[in-house]
């Protein structure tokens, strides 16, 4: 098993950095991942894809295939979740077949939402399995976020300037 994460992306794009959600991609290209890894994909490889930081909530995240693997894949399902702490790699996608997937397919989400992101992770692409590993091929990896962190005390503070003399 090897960790690619040339094309990791770190979460941004937030419209208001207050408390709304946010939307974030990050394109996995399977012929950079060849070359950065040195050698052939293979089952267990995970792609590092997107960047959480520490107190987000993972409102809901999928990936769509947007160039065709290459035709000598066989065997290709992916899963997309947390490789590290939290939850499990399949917790978004489970085992979607990315060699058969034509462009512009989306993977089948699964039912769970929510996961509450405590210190800062990545979102992961699995290559779950495959007889032959792809050597080209593009996917898109999204995830719609919300930054829970503490607001603060939202009172306004005093200043010197409003005392009156």
């Amino acid at each position: 098993m090897a960790t690619v994460n040339g094309e990791l992306q770190a979460a941004r794009g937030m419209s208001n950095r207050g408390r709304m959600p946010y939307y974030v991609q990050n394109t996995i290209n399977m012929a950079t991942s060849v070359t950065e890894k040195g050698t052939a994909l293979a089952a267990n490889d995970i792609f590092e894809a997107i960047s959480i930081p520490a107190n987000t909530l993972v409102l809901q995240a999928g990936y769509q295939v947007t160039t065709v693997m290459d035709g000598s894949a066989a065997g290709c399902t992916m899963h997309l979740g947390f490789s590290d702490t939290h939850g499990a790699v399949d917790t978004f996608v489970t085992a979607f077949d990315i060699d058969a997937a034509a462009a512009g397919d989306y993977a089948t989400p699964t039912d769970d939402s929510n996961i509450l992101v405590e210190t800062a992770d990545t979102l992961d692409l699995e290559l779950q399995a495959a007889t032959t590993g792809p050597v080209s091929g593009v996917i898109r990896v999204f995830a719609v976020l919300m930054d829970v962190s503490d607001t603060g005390d939202q009172v306004p503070s005093e200043a010197a300037r409003d005392a009156l003399a």
